[in-house]
């Protein structure tokens, strides 16, 4: 065998050897968005992104006698009604996908028309609640049944046809929504961008166009390319170790010491500056010499000619650099969990606890009983995010290489 036909059957090994693996990767990566999709696309809906993820706890009582009372049945579909009490239910599912029974009417002269809270204060029973775990019903012998929410709507209906009256019932309002952690989230992008792309880019600008280009510049941006490579949750300890107790001196909040989301984002901005640096300093190797020579041989200072010339044509790639940061604002989960805690939090403060996206995900997958479809469903709007993201990335780089060419 000749050296050209042994040549030949390496490459075409080689090229078969690629497309292989190039299709293992590709139904890999497809299996994986089938699953995502088809378990969380679900429960996806604009409730859940509107809705707190706590629910509120409630205790429901008659306020008079249903005894003799007759109400209208509505006739709402796959509903159950209650022609003593005037409400009707529904085998459902809360936005967590968790099988419930949901109040879906309840008329203006039903019995059951004030609910009391937690703190003993009374509110309107409303349509939406959730049956929870338990009711009392009071018979007319005044004796009394447990009606339990797994046994289901039909059966509360049918049991309660007996009844004159409920002495005690756990109900709550709609919960299961991630409202706060997408709050958290958006929180942490402003926070993250404000504070890391000034030094990011200031120090991109020193490193390209001020500091001598000697050993020493070399090493330092070899300091900046390992710290790409170090895996996330080192930088969470160094949250936990750092900016925790900082943050928590800075506010003088006792409470911070278990994490914040302002100690969070100082926590991503020290992963993201890599990212920033690098890509300005690309952005800047870019732009034609011939317009920092023209500057400076027009009389203008170094300064004005970094300010005025080169960062603003280099501005589409430092974009490019911040959207990527964005990206990996979304995707963080390990470092955010020492930096932050896992409590999912309704009311969000920049000096509060409360989860992200992504550590929303690891928060529900944590439990007992993993809620797969309620994490799937988080990913597909992080993928959602992340692909808008990537496609702006690819509109930015396009208009900015046709720029120069």
């Amino acid at each position: 065998m000749n050296r050209v036909n042994k040549r030949k059957i390496i490459d075409t090994s080689l090229k078969v050897i690629t497309y292989i693996a190039s299709f293992i990767a590709v139904i890999i990566l497809g299996a994986i968005l089938f699953f995502v999709f088809s378990r969380g696309s679900k429960l996806l809906s604009f409730k859940i992104l509107v809705t707190d993820y706590h629910s509120k706890p409630y205790r429901l009582e008659t306020t008079v006698s249903a005894k003799g009372l007759s109400f209208e049945n509505p006739h709402i579909k796959d509903a159950y009604f209650s022609e003593n009490f005037g409400f009707a239910v529904k085998d459902d599912y809360t936005l967590e996908g968790i099988k419930t029974i949901r109040f879906v009417y309840i008329d203006d002269n039903s019995p059951l028309k004030t609910t009391i809270n937690e703190q003993g204060e009374k509110s309107p029973f409303k349509e939406g609640f959730i049956f929870d775990s338990t009711m009392r019903a009071v018979l007319e012998d005044e004796s009394t049944v447990t009606i339990f929410s797994r046994y289901g709507a039909e059966n509360l209906v049918n049991v309660l046809s007996d009844a004159v009256g409920i002495q005690t019932a756990n109900v709550k309002s709609e919960g299961g929504g991630i409202r706060g952690s997408i709050i958290t989230t958006l929180y942490l992008i402003f926070l993250t961008l404000i504070i890391g792309l000034p030094f990011g880019i200031l120090t991109a600008l020193y490193l390209h166009e001020i500091a001598p280009q000697n050993k020493v510049t070399n090493l330092l941006r070899s300091f900046i390319d390992m710290l790409t490579g170090v895996p996330s949750i080192i930088f969470g300890l160094m949250g936990a170790a750092v900016f925790i107790p900082l943050t928590s001196a800075l506010f003088s909040n006792p409470d911070m010491k278990r994490g914040s989301v302002i100690a969070g984002a100082l926590t991503l901005v020290v992963i993201i500056l890599p990212v920033v640096i690098k890509a300005t300093e690309s952005a800047l190797s870019v732009v034609p010499k011939s317009y920092k020579e023209g500057s400076l041989a027009l009389g203008a200072t170094k300064t004005q000619t970094i300010f005025k010339i080169m960062l603003p044509n280099a501005l589409p790639g430092i974009l490019s650099g911040a959207i990527l940061s964005v990206g990996r604002v979304i995707g963080e989960s390990a470092a955010l969990i020492f930096a932050m805690g896992t409590f999912i939090g309704d009311k969000i403060s920049i000096t509060g606890r409360s989860t992200s996206l992504a550590v929303h995900i690891w928060s529900v997958m944590g439990g007992e009983i993993p809620n797969v479809n309620l994490a799937s469903t988080i990913a597909i709007i992080i993928l959602i995010v992340v692909l808008a993201l990537n496609m702006s990335v690819k509109v930015i780089t396009n208009r900015f290489m046709n720029k120069y060419k």
